[in-house]
């Protein structure tokens, strides 16, 4: 009979950032459930649209004056979409469980003093 190969006993994960990665800010999530079972996250920044131009009034003499910008009845909101990631069920469940204790970690590292909380869980954050 083959003797089975032992298993190690410890094993250890390196954490390598690949060039061109870097942090983004979130301000909220859009998805659902893709054509293939997976959950599809999309997560966004939002921002007050820039103008497409604005102008400065130019004195005789040369000095600027104010900026003027042109104006509109409709106030618009960028959505910039970041990161998109796909999970598998798995993998969703597994990110729950770790964004949990973090937030249990948040709440310890705060404490009971509603007036520092960070995490506010009334917040609606998804959409």
């Amino acid at each position: 009979m083959k003797k089975r190969p032992e298993l190690p006993t410890r094993l250890r994960y390196l954490y390598r950032i690949e060039p061109g990665v870097h942090l983004n800010t979130v301000h909220g999530i859009w998805g659902g459930i893709n054509g293939q079972g997976e959950i599809e996250v999309n997560f966004y920044t939002e921002s007050t649209k820039l103008p497409e131009y604005s102008e400065q009034i130019v004195s005789p003499d040369g000095t600027l004056q104010h900026e003027i910008m042109p104006t509109s009845d409709t106030h618009y909101i960028v959505r910039n979409i970041s990161n998109r990631l796909l999970l598998n069920a798995q993998t969703a469940q597994a990110f729950i469980e770790w964004l949990e204790e973090r937030l249990n970690e948040l709440d310890m590292e705060v404490g009971s003093d509603s007036n520092n909380k960070v995490f506010n869980p009334g917040s609606d954050i998804k959409q």
